[in-house]
C-alpha cells in the first residue's frame, strides 16, 4: 500500500474549524448536523449551514462526510431518514452510522450514498468488518483500541475500507459504549450527550473499612489520550486507509 492511497481526514465541530481543516489540507472533513450527531455538545451544522459546508469543500477538492451516529429511538426514525434525505440531495461524500436499523433502511433507500459504520459499532474483528462489507457498508471506522495488529488482521482478511483514529480522546470502555453518564445524569453517549464523569478525580475507597487506597494519580478511569502520530507509517502499513 502507497501513501497516496491514505486519506488525511480531520473533524469539523464548527464552521471555522472546517475552514481551518480545509486549509491545512485535509482531504476529507467529517461534521455533524444538528440531530442524532455523537457529538451533541458540539456547535454542529445546521441544514442550511450543511449546504454551504458542502459547497465550500467541494470547490476546493475536499470530500465531506456527515455523522447520523447515535442510536435512534423508533419513534425517530422518520426524521433520521427525513435528515438523511437531505443530505443524499446534496449530495455529501457518505454517511456514518451507529443504529443498525437506520443502517438497513439508509441502504434501502438511498442505494447509492456509501454509508460508513460508525466507530460506535464497535467493529473490532476480520468477522465483523466482514459482515458490514456484506450488509452494503462502504467503510468500516475501527474501534479506538485496536492494535496495529489487529488492525492488519481485519485489512488482511476483509477488503473493506478502514478508517483508523490517530489522535483524539480515548473512552473508558470500547469506543463509547459506555452507561456511567446516562446512569448518573441521563446524558447517554450513545445519544451523543456524554458528560464524561470519568475525566473527573476519584478515590479508591476499601469497601469495608472506608479507608483511601494510595492510587497512581487521581483520575482513576480516565485513560491518557491517543496520540499515534509518531506511528503513522505503521498505521499505513497495517492497513489503514483513512
Amino acid at each position: 500500500m502507497t501513501t497516496e492511497r491514505i486519506e488525511v481526514l480531520a473533524p469539523a465541530g464548527n464552521p471555522a474549524a472546517l475552514k481551518a481543516a480545509v486549509f491545512a489540507g485535509a482531504d476529507a472533513v467529517y461534521l455533524g448536523g444538528s440531530l442524532f450527531s455523537a457529538r451533541a455538545s458540539a456547535v454542529n451544522f445546521s441544514n442550511e449551514a450543511l449546504r454551504e459546508a458542502v459547497t465550500f469543500a467541494r470547490e476546493r477538492g475536499v470530500r465531506v462526510y456527515v455523522t447520523v451516529n447515535t442510536l435512534i429511538k423508533d419513534a425517530e426514525l422518520s426524521e433520521a431518514l427525513e435528515f438523511c434525505a437531505f443530505l443524499c440531495s446534496l449530495p455529501v461524500d457518505g454517511i456514518l452510522v451507529q443504529d443498525a436499523g437506520l443502517f438497513a433502511l439508509l441502504r434501502e433507500a438511498c442505494p447509492e450514498m456509501p454509508v460508513h459504520a460508525s466507530t460506535q459499532m464497535s467493529l473490532h474483528t476480520p468477522a465483523g468488518a466482514a459482515l458490514l462489507k456484506e450488509l452494503g457498508a462502504s467503510r468500516v471506522v475501527l474501534a479506538r483500541e485496536m492494535s496495529l495488529e489487529e488492525i492488519r488482521a481485519v485489512s488482511v482478511q476483509t477488503d473493506v475500507e478502514l478508517e483508523a483514529f490517530v489522535h483524539g480522546a480515548l473512552c473508558m470502555s470500547l469506543s463509547g459504549q459506555c452507561y456511567f453518564s446516562a446512569m448518573l445524569g441521563g446524558r447517554s453517549g450513545n445519544r451523543g450527550q456524554c458528560a464524561q464523569p470519568c475525566r473527573l478525580p476519584y478515590q479508591l475507597v476499601e469497601r469495608d473499612s472506608g479507608r483511601v487506597i494510595e492510587a497512581p494519580g487521581e483520575y482513576l478511569l480516565s485513560p491518557m489520550d491517543l496520540n499515534t502520530l509518531d506511528q503513522v507509517e505503521a498505521l499505513i502499513r497495517s492497513g489503514a486507509t483513512s
